[in-house]
């Protein structure tokens, strides 16, 4: 190698170490790796089914590569914290849905909030729940338990599927704008719960659709309305609230995709994109008609207005209702 070809191997040897330095590689598209979603919930609950539709579906559509992971518990911060604990890069995303906005009033030292520490992607899906009680309670009509439960102030009970869960809040709903005094059984196994209303120790539940739905079609539970604005193809059979007298108990439950703030704007631009296509597919609407539920989509600005409104109705439910957890 002769003297004059030292310069130029140099200048070569040194922009390609150039290329290489941190910081100065060429960005790769996103998503360049697995995207992990993190779900507040456990198996087979409503977030955890329909963020695996929403993932396989991304993966068939999009060739991304997608896993989602449960992390349930502590009023859906332990799920809140992982995502929050990761970097603001857009493979770490958190399933959403309507207990996440209770939190801040249910636990307002807590470090994290659904409202300022995410940035909205979009919203997923929406659902109503339904008011079932036991058939031993020979009631008919949302009028007709109002009644039932003013002749006995303070003697039945509702259950829910946990503290400050939606069948938990909408039961107190219910009582204050019914002017009844009941007593809440929270359980935290959701079988134990409809199994102890089949059997009448408990009275009534407002619950989700889909894991009741063949319970109302056999007569192991009575349903008496649906929290929709009009009936659900769901429960077609079923009065919603609002024809039985309580416009105020329409309350949808609702699951939607965020990331940690700060995550670039392309990239949740990217993901509310394909996720929008993703909704839009008739196989994918049949999927989430089948656990009563329809595709909402939209944009991420429209998903984070919902969240806000939702933090602040909340926090005033909770605050007539006077709701504190048990110590």
């Amino acid at each position: 190698m002769s003297n004059n070809d030292l310069p130029r191997r140099t200048f070569l040897l040194g922009s390609l170490a150039g290329l290489l330095l941190p910081g100065r590689a060429a960005a790769q598209p996103y998503p360049s790796k697995v995207i992990r979603i993190v779900v507040p919930t456990g198996a087979g609950t409503p977030p955890d089914i329909i963020s695996r539709l929403v993932a396989d579906e991304l993966a068939i559509n999009e060739g991304w590569r997608l896993i989602v992971e449960d992390r349930p518990g502590a009023l859906q911060t332990i799920a809140m914290n992982d995502v929050g604990g990761h970097e603001a890069d857009g493979y770490t995303l958190l399933t959403m849905s309507l207990p996440m906005t209770v939190t801040p009033s249910l636990l307002p030292k807590a470090e994290i909030r659904p409202d300022v520490d995410f940035d909205p992607v979009v919203k997923i899906s929406r659902s109503y729940t339904v008011l079932v009680t036991t058939p031993s309670l020979q009631v008919n009509s949302l009028a007709e338990l109002v009644a039932l439960l003013k002749n006995k102030p303070g003697k039945l009970n509702f259950s829910s599927a946990g503290f400050g869960t939606p069948s938990h809040l909408i039961g107190e709903m219910f009582a204050l704008q019914a002017g009844v005094c009941v007593t809440h059984v929270p359980y935290q196994q959701f079988p134990q719960a409809i199994g102890d209303l089949i059997s009448g120790n408990v009275q009534y539940m407002f619950v989700t659709t889909l894991p009741v739905i063949d319970l109302i079609s056999t007569g192991k539970l009575h349903a008496l309305a649906v929290t929709a604005p009009t009936r659900i193809a769901a429960l077609k059979n079923v009065p919603s609230v609002v024809e039985e007298g309580f416009p105020g108990l329409v309350t949808a439950d609702w699951i939607g995709f965020a990331a940690k703030h700060g995550t670039p704007a392309e990239i949740t631009s990217k993901l509310n994109k394909a996720i929008n296509r993703v909704l839009a597919e008739p196989k994918i609407q049949i999927s989430l008609e089948k656990i009563g539920a329809v595709p909402v989509g939209g944009t991420a600005a429209e998903f984070g207005d919902g969240i806000r409104t939702d933090v602040a109705h909340w926090a005033k439910i909770i605050k007539d209702a006077d709701i504190k957890l048990p110590q």
